[in-house]
């Protein structure tokens, strides 16, 4: 594999699409838009996938699986959903192919034209509620939680892999409440569900907020988002919770009978995240040399690399280096031994580094003989020695400083990319440089969002909470002069 990357500083997004190839991530398809995960991304999407739905399971949810297809009229019944969504909907017209007569391969057949035509699923909001008509009578029919793991579909024109593809791979959940506390309650709650999975596995320091009326999903009262910045200082989207209230459970009449025996419009959540996630990974982590991955989600934890000059030693290192294996295997770290001998030990370091494996250990000779590997670290390239009497514990310890250090770099690049600004040219001055986020007023009109990301390429990326950052309240717009209640936070975005 050849190891040439295209320098972050030279091209970033030529950088990240060089990174996620030949690292073995992901491959472009032939069906334009979409992607091919292959098993190294695959895998490292699996990990990501075990640690949110245990998490989920935990928080009471359960697993289900919706219809791909949605009917046309379903995403009709509810307006602003519709509309949101309308220009990426991907439409099945008709149930049959059939031989060309003239013998150029197959045609779609004229008379299989379907009854009603079919949306390939964009997000399931209406198809579930839907069902949950049949599921809901009574207020002890509730609250139901339920999470999907599938796949979706949003004709995207302009892709990037991972970040935005025609198809790809998410979680929807989709719960119903007896009332809008409980439904609020929920939301927050996923909301803090997916701030722990970034920083906690991910390694990623994310900004907690509300969206602007702008930037809510479609059919939502509230969106509560998570925030991420990426090392080009764009913004990303990490995550979303949706307070629905009671709009689907309206167009599609879904009542319940309360506990004064009164029928009342059930409230509603949805929330998801998707395997963008694995691109945030990369570009918020990763140099010009290859992937940087955190232990807790990397798909190997550990590489062992023998090195030898002749048969002789070969045999000794290699018993060696099977011992060693069994041993980090039994202690249940993600180990792998490369005893490939058609390629040199500086290729397979080049290799691993390039597929962001947390730690490398080598073995030789000397090592065996002064009882110790070498271990290098991917994220700082320290080498240590470590005692083979020691190794399942010593390597516990480092790859959890590895994972503390690789979350305290980012948080301190992000914290070094936030600015507050209080007039339009320090606005303009701050997404050029230092870049990242820019935290500033707003008149709350949006006219005047509109007309910032006209001129500027930014958006409002999140109203924060307090906690997340200090507001100094009201002030003056940073466009238009006007009062603004308190700041917002600015950046160009993926």
């Amino acid at each position: 594999m050849s190891k040439a990357i295209t320098p972050r500083a030279q091209d970033y997004a030529q950088w990240y699409n060089d990174l996620v190839i030949k690292s073995g991530l992901a491959d472009y398809s032939a069906v334009r838009g979409c992607m091919v995960i292959k098993p190294y991304g695959y895998a490292l999407w699996e990990n990501m996938q075990a640690v949110l739905d245990k998490m989920f399971k935990e928080t009471g949810h359960q697993n289900a699986y919706f219809p791909l297809f949605i009917p046309k009229s379903f995403l009709s019944r509810e307006a602003a959903h519709v509309e949101g969504f309308a220009k990426e909907c991907a439409i099945v017209t008709h149930h049959r192919l059939k031989n060309d007569p003239e013998g150029k391969g197959v045609v779609v057949d004229p008379e299989a034209v379907l009854e009603e035509e079919l949306i390939v699923r964009p997000t399931s909001e209406t198809i579930i509620w839907n069902t949950y008509k049949t599921w809901i009578q009574s207020y002890r029919d509730l609250p139901i939680l339920i999470n999907q793991w599938a796949n979706v579909v949003r004709w995207e024109m302009r892709t990037r892999l991972f970040l935005r593809t025609a198809e790809f791979l998410w979680q929807e959940g989709h719960t119903a409440h007896a009332t809008a506390e409980e439904a609020m309650e929920e939301a927050r709650r996923m909301l803090d569900v997916y701030t722990r999975f970034a920083e906690s596995f991910m390694a990623l320091p994310v900004i907690r907020g509300v969206k602007s009326p702008a930037e809510r999903f479609a059919g939502a009262v509230e969106t509560f988002c998570i925030e991420a910045l990426m090392q080009d200082g764009k913004a990303l989207q990490a995550g979303t919770s949706h307070f629905l209230g009671q709009n689907f459970a309206r167009a599609f009449d879904v009542q319940f009978l309360n506990k004064n025996n009164e029928q009342e419009y059930v409230w509603a959540t949805s929330w998801g995240v998707s395997t963008r996630l694995i691109g945030a990974l990369v570009m918020a982590h990763s140099d010009d040399d290859g992937l940087k991955l955190p232990p807790r989600l990397a798909p190997i934890q550990v590489i062992i690399i023998p090195v030898y000059k002749n048969e002789t030693q070969r045999a000794t290192v290699h018993t060696q280096a099977l011992e060693i294996l069994q041993q980090l295997k039994k202690a249940g770290f993600r180990v792998q031994y490369d005893d490939a001998d058609h390629v040199r030990p500086g290729w397979k370091y080049a290799e691993y580094e390039l597929r962001g494996v947390p730690l490398r250990l080598s073995l030789g000779e000397r090592e065996i003989q002064q009882h110790q590997v070498e271990a290098v670290r991917r994220d700082t390239r320290e080498k240590l020695y470590l005692p083979f009497d020691q190794l399942p514990e010593k390597i516990g310890d480092l790859l959890d400083q590895i994972q503390q250090d690789m979350f305290h770099q980012a948080k301190n690049f992000r914290d070094q990319h936030i600015t507050s600004v209080d007039n339009w040219d320090d606005f303009l001055r701050a997404l050029e440089e230092p870049g990242g986020f820019v935290y500033a007023h707003w008149d709350g009109t949006p006219e005047t969002e509109i007309r910032i990301k006209e001129l500027s390429k930014a958006t409002i990326r999140c109203i924060p909470f307090p906690e997340q950052l200090p507001d100094d309240g009201p002030g003056n717009c940073v466009l238009t002069g006007k009062p603004s209640a308190r700041r917002v936070l600015f950046a160009r975005a993926y």
